[in-house]
């Protein structure tokens, strides 16, 4: 039978404050902290901090216990999320000033994503280029990565799409304007979207300069053709709900 572990019921040093448990019993499993554990947050230079907080959120969402709140469960199991220097940093700060899972987010975020970085990853993103060598794909999956390293970014999808598509190589533009018969930024953000997604589907060649040979041809038109058929689709469904 899998070892049990009670769980504690006092933060670190007192610095996180878990509210009383009503349940009679409440045990949580080595497994599971020994999972959250495989995920800790060192807060070295490099470490994604809202990447670990999106991972340790996962795992805490497959726990649910009666009588005791979503809340409670994450601030105890983070109790085993912090190592190295980001321990070091929880346990100096002053007693009882954590007392919810929005003063763990707010505190972290603070303290291993200052604003500076912040500023620069906005930066990074708002200047958006594709490179010589990069595909379609690479390129996109090199924005949404920017995106998610600022979640907190502050641009709307509206804005992300826009700046993306500026980004972009004129062959990929022009690729994206056929698909839809027009320019892609007239279309509605979730439209946009979708002819984005598709076409990060199909495989190219790298984005450099070169002569397309008559099959090559025929298959950049037989996807554009395919994202224009799917661009329709979506265009009679939604006319069909409204």
């Amino acid at each position: 039978m899998e070892e049990l572990l009670q769980a504690p019921t006092n933060g670190v040093r007192d610095v996180i404050v878990v509210p009383p448990v009503l349940a009679s019993q409440f045990e949580l499993k080595i497994g599971l902290l020994n999972l959250v554990d495989a995920i800790s947050f060192y807060g070295f230079e490099n470490d994604d901090l809202h990447s670990h907080i999106r991972r340790f959120t996962k795992i805490t969402q497959t726990i649910k216990l009666n009588q005791v709140l979503h809340d409670v469960i994450k601030l105890i199991l983070f109790l085993f999320s912090p190592e190295g220097a980001a321990r070091t940093w929880l346990e100096k700060e002053p007693p009882n000033s954590i007392t919810t899972w929005n003063d763990i987010v707010s505190k972290f975020v603070n303290q291993f994503f200052p604003p500076s970085r912040t500023t620069n990853l906005r930066n990074e993103i708002t200047r958006f280029q594709q490179k010589l060598n990069e595909t379609f794909r690479e390129a996109w999956d090199r924005f949404k990565n920017l995106l998610n390293k600022c979640p907190h970014n502050g641009f709307s999808h509206l804005h992300q799409i826009d700046t993306f598509y500026n980004g972009l190589s004129q062959s990929d533009q022009d690729s994206l304007n056929s698909a839809v018969g027009g320019n892609l930024l007239t279309r509605n953000t979730q439209e946009a979207l979708t002819i984005i997604e598709n076409k990060s589907k199909v495989r190219t060649s790298r984005n450099k300069p070169q002569v397309l040979s008559a099959s090559g041809s025929s298959f950049q038109d037989a996807a554009i053709i395919a994202l224009t058929k799917q661009v329709e689709a979506l265009e009679k469904h939604i006319s069909v709900e409204y």
